[in-house]
């Protein structure tokens, strides 16, 4: 028996000489081949000379928009408890995984805005990111705080289109890619913004811009040849702008496309796309075949694609792209992480769990913002009415998830998650024309304003050449299509969130 095992081995070895393959060890034919001198030309996942299996198999899992949705903060708005068992559990079961972030992970919720980004950034390098991509919702306090999240991160921030107006280079604190290897395979992922100006203050906005259409495109197509150069097997574009639509159509077309991305760049220049932004979900594929995807938003789910990379004839084959939902995860045991992040951020994230009031209704995103224009008219005369003829108060709002105030009693981390952002009250000048353009007959439904009688006497006689005055925050004040000259700036820590605490407090909505 020894002998013929003997005489099997030795003519195992002769065949490798003669196939001209580095034999592995005996293999069924299931493992994959780590060595780079076989052949494929059937491209049936098996080496034509020696028959043993060439495929490497990669999982990727990307998040977008997370917005900062640490924990359980109402009961129709999950933490990221589950989600982290769900993502540590595939570690455990996938040898070569690889998890992403395509932006707008920390401004959102009370536990990440108290810390700017800090206990977000810190779950992620718990759960092992490979990179994030900067959203837009990254730069809400300014550049100052992506330099702090950057000085603990253990992974790079990623924004090959994020200019510095004063060098006109990519900022210091962004890579154009990143490469990682897993299974002997080089790895490549790129990561841009997209045109999201309209989507940051543009106080926010001064020291930087972003590089889009053709010229992004050209920048991200001489950033894969130059990773195909350097022997990157597979290229990942994770990008921060995405279909916005309602078509549940698998395949997307280069004209959808073309308002963020441009179809030449699945030609062979990027493998697979992540995007974000617009808080859809979907699975698509261009007409080159590659795939498309974004998770949601708000913690609504995970995008997850199942890629076999072929070492043999460097091709890939995607067995499986699918969006996980939340659902699939929410009944999962908690990761202890979450708990153990509260505790190190205690000092600053306490003050999220005082009890406001009582709130006798559910109460809709439109009824919340009329109150908050409300508000803002009211705080607006407190503070400048004796000197100035203020007709309303108001402005952009929108309500984040879960978009709606639940009855019961109100802690002020449900108000911080609905209203996050930290505009300052502004009380500005607008022309007659410009008045009754943005605000009294506005066709922008996101527009809420309050006014008293002065308010409406000017409505119902407004002179289009005169200059009245008006209250709203920096957002938009700053925001140049409404044409608002700001006379003077609220720079207190009193924002949209604070004034629907203290009408809380004064009992108001029981």
């Amino acid at each position: 028996m020894k002998q013929r095992i003997t005489i099997l081995l030795i003519l195992i070895m002769l065949l490798s000489v003669f196939t001209g393959c580095k034999q592995e060890p005996v293999n069924t034919g299931t493992e994959p081949a780590q060595q780079s001198e076989h052949t494929d030309t059937d491209n049936n996942g098996i080496c034509d000379d020696c028959g043993i299996s060439v495929l490497v198999n990669l999982d990727f899992y990307a998040v977008n928009d997370l917005h900062g949705k640490l924990l359980d903060t109402t009961t129709s708005q999950i933490g990221v408890d589950e989600m982290s068992t769900y993502l540590r559990r595939a570690y455990f079961a996938e040898e070569n995984m690889i998890l992403l972030s395509s932006g707008d992970m920390w401004q959102g919720s009370a536990e990440s805005n108290l810390t700017r980004g800090l206990i977000m950034t810190d779950w992620m390098n718990e759960l092992d990111f490979a990179a994030m991509t900067l959203g837009n919702h990254e730069f809400d306090w300014g550049e100052a705080y992506i330099h702090a999240n950057k000085e603990i991160a253990e992974f790079p921030f990623l924004g090959i289109n994020i200019y510095s107006r004063n060098t006109n280079s990519r900022v210091e604190y962004c890579d154009s890619s990143v490469v990682i290897e897993k299974g002997g395979i080089q790895i490549g992922i790129i990561g841009a913004m997209g045109d999201c100006y309209s989507s940051i203050a543009s106080d926010h906005t001064k020291e930087i811009y972003f590089v889009v259409g053709d010229e992004l495109t050209e920048l991200v197509k001489a950033e894969a040849q130059r990773l195909r150069q350097e022997g990157v097997d597979y290229i990942l574009y994770s990008i921060h702008d995405g279909y916005g639509g309602k078509d549940f159509s698998d395949k997307i077309s280069k004209n959808v496309l073309s308002s963020y991305y441009d179809v030449e760049l699945s030609d062979g220049y990027v493998d697979l796309v992540f995007e974000a932004h617009t808080h859809q979900f979907y699975v698509k594929q261009d007409q080159y075949g590659v795939y498309h995807m974004q998770g949601g938003g708000d913690n609504t789910g995970i995008s997850y694609v199942d890629v076999d990379y072929n070492i043999a004839n460097g091709s890939s084959t995607v067995n499986n792209a699918e969006y996980i939902g939340s659902e699939k995860y929410r009944s999962f045991s908690d990761d202890p992480v979450v708990q153990d992040l509260l505790t190190k951020y205690d000092d600053q994230v306490s003050i999220a769990w005082e009890e406001l009031g009582y709130n006798s209704q559910n109460r809709s995103s439109e009824e919340l913002r009329q109150i908050a224009a409300n508000l803002y008219y009211e705080k607006g005369m407190e503070l400048w009415g004796q000197d100035y003829d203020i007709v309303l108060g108001g402005g952009f709002f929108t309500v984040r998830a879960p978009g709606f105030l639940e009855m019961g009693t109100v802690q002020y981390a449900e108000l911080m998650m609905m209203f996050p952002f930290d505009n300052y009250l502004v009380l500005c000048s607008v022309k007659g024309r410009d008045l009754r353009d943005k605000f009294f007959e506005t066709g922008n439904e996101n527009y809420f304003i309050g006014y008293g009688d002065y308010g409406e006497l000017v409505r119902q006689s407004l002179d289009p050449n005169a200059t009245y005055y008006v209250v709203v925050d920096t957002y938009t004040s700053t925001y140049g299509p409404n044409k608002l000259t700001e006379i003077v700036r609220y720079e207190q820590d009193l924002f949209t969130r604070d004034l629907i605490a203290e009408y809380l407090r004064q009992g108001k909505m029981e």
